[in-house]
């Protein structure tokens, strides 16, 4: 079953591509994180705040991803990051055209 993690944590900018262009060889290197799939930036300059949406091949992965990027972004200078783990429920997230392939999800 693959898992999503989601993070989010207080953030002041820059955001849009601004942000895109101060990190993306941080956004390469993700792509080579053991267990990650995807990831979806998110931003919100209204409120403050930076994270991501994340689904993983298992939770053991997103564990130690959440884990990692936590003390990278403390190193940062972020004084809290949430993150939370969830299973996904890949029969209703197909319904609504969520972005997961079922064979990948359905494994056990």
């Amino acid at each position: 079953m693959s898992i999503l993690l989601q993070v989010d944590f207080d953030y002041s900018g820059p955001f849009g591509e601004e942000m895109a262009g101060m990190l993306t060889s941080l956004a390469e290197s993700i792509n080579h994180e053991p267990g990650m799939i995807w990831k979806i930036w998110t931003e919100s300059e209204q409120d403050k705040l930076g994270g991501g949406i994340y689904l993983f091949e298992d939770k053991a992965s997103a564990n130690a991803y959440l884990a990692m990027h936590t003390a990278r972004l403390k190193e940062m200078g972020i004084a809290e990051v949430r993150g939370k783990v969830f299973d996904v429920n890949s029969s209703l997230s197909i319904i609504n055209q969520g972005p997961i392939e079922k064979l990948s999800i359905d494994k056990p």
